[in-house]
């Protein structure tokens, strides 16, 4: 949420009162969570995405949000791509930015697409300082991607939508690159 305030107005009064008139303004736009820098399972566990980096499996990561209409839209390829491969080499873990006091919005999203693959919940805030931490890029929406490779490192990331397709020549040239330089 962004405020303009008329400061003019604002800081014409006692300093108390001034204050006090930003504090009550702002108090909407503050989050009001247990603990923003957690990333939970819909069971409500803490998680983190270390603990589905898998050695031997690609990793894909989609950040989303459940009224994004491009994650709307794209959801069921992803499922399509962990369905295919979750047993052989690649997996998906979703990241719901909806926060845990819209957990209900995040589950129906869930059902809605039938979606098969982990996903976890956590905060707007966190996930995206998680995301810059990660990449050193700001989440500047969703979808959002981190590939990390069958060791467990970061070798791509992508705001918006991006084909599965995309990301499966990605791994086959990553993985014929290396089969090349190890021969």
């Amino acid at each position: 949420m962004v405020i303009t305030l008329n400061m003019k107005y604002i800081f014409t009064g006692r300093p108390i009162i001034c204050l006090l008139s930003i504090v009550i303004l702002l108090l909407p736009s503050i989050p009001v969570f247990a603990d923003a820098s957690v990333l939970r399972d819909v069971e409500g566990n803490e998680r983190s995405i270390n603990d589905y980096l898998k050695k031997g499996k690609w990793l894909v990561v989609m950040v989303w949000a459940s009224d994004c209409f491009i994650c709307n839209k794209e959801a069921k390829h992803y499922v399509d791509l962990h369905n295919r491969r979750k047993n052989k080499d690649l997996e998906i873990l979703g990241l719901s930015i909806d926060g845990w006091s819209n957990k209900a919005d995040a589950i129906q999203f869930i059902k809605r697409h039938s979606i098969t693959f982990p996903n976890l919940i956590g905060e707007n805030v966190y996930i995206s300082e998680l995301y810059t931490k990660l990449s050193g890029q700001f989440l500047a929406g969703t979808p959002a991607f981190l590939v990390f490779d069958q060791s467990g490192e970061l070798l791509a990331v992508q705001i918006g939508a991006v084909p599965v397709s995309s990301i499966e020549q990605f791994i086959k040239d990553h993985n014929q690159k290396t089969k090349n330089r190890n021969e």
